[in-house]
């Protein structure tokens, strides 16, 4: 092991590694000597992105099929010894939970918790007898209250819980993680309602964050003992803060939803700026 990254033939699975924050763990674990399954929904983006970062496969797959985990497992397998699965695939529908409708809620949880349910079972079905690491794509959202993603948010929610408790419940040879980012500059994000409340909290914190930030942090807690960190640190101090105590926290929405708003408009004058 080298910085705590085993790699040199090693296997690690990426879902949701089409593009964005998946598609950057991807890259970085080829780098490491991984040999990479890259899994998305969607079949021909896995298999363009595994063409395209050096993974060994790009395999469609639906997080929410149970049954699909233990194929892609199967499938991992075949290139090595399985060490490493990041289950990175979710969904983002933002809104009210008296606005969502029936389907998003349903989307939400069977993609978002349940997904990572049946990826963590898989892995630690298919680790060998040296272990290896679980690595979950949360959410600062996951850690506190936030008006407009109340449903993505119990769904992050659960997946800390849910990785405190497996990482206990597992050998010391396996390690059970999850990152908390806050807001991230993906198509996830930017397809959020412009003018709805979880855009406006996204950007309260002054920036985005980049997907190669989320995606080195996230490679970064492999054989690591850390098993839940936020990301910034500060931000997720903040948002545990307001967890004990929200109906007093929430006097500072309009604040937020101000800073937001600012952010916003602020990236606006930047893309249009001749010459940008």
């Amino acid at each position: 092991m080298v910085d705590g990254i085993r790699g040199s033939g090693d296997v690690a699975v990426v879902t949701g590694g089409g593009r964005g924050i998946g598609r950057g763990i991807a890259e970085r674990l080829v780098a490491r000597g991984y040999a990479v399954v890259v899994t998305d929904l969607d079949a021909e983006a896995a298999r363009r992105t595994a063409a395209e970062v050096g993974a060994v496969a790009g395999l469609g797959h639906d997080v929410r099929d149970e049954a699909a985990h233990a194929e892609v497992a199967a499938a991992a397998r075949e290139h090595g010894r399985l060490v490493a699965w990041f289950n990175n695939a979710g969904v983002g529908d933002d809104g009210r939970l008296a606005d969502l409708t029936s389907a998003s809620v349903r989307r939400l949880v069977e993609a978002n918790l349940l997904g990572t349910v049946w990826g963590t079972r898989a892995a630690l079905a298919a680790f060998g007898p040296d272990g290896g690491d679980v690595v979950n794509t949360a959410s600062l959202s996951g850690l506190g209250p936030v008006p407009g993603l109340s449903m993505y948010a119990a769904t992050k929610a659960a997946v800390v819980s849910l990785t405190t408790s497996v990482h206990a419940e597992t050998p010391r040879s396996v390690r059970v993680h999850a990152l908390c980012p806050d807001g991230v500059d993906t198509a996830m994000v930017e397809a959020m309602d412009p003018h709805g409340m979880a855009k406006e909290l996204n950007h309260s914190g002054g920036r985005l964050l980049t997907v190669d930030e989320v995606a080195e942090a996230a490679v970064a807690m492999l054989g690591s003992r850390r098993v839940v960190r936020s990301l910034p640190g500060w931000r997720g101090g903040l948002v545990r803060g307001t967890s004990l105590a929200p109906g007093v926290a929430m006097l500072g929405l309009p604040l937020f939803r101000w800073l937001g708003r600012r952010t916003q408009r602020r990236l606006v004058r930047t893309s249009v700026r001749p010459g940008a």
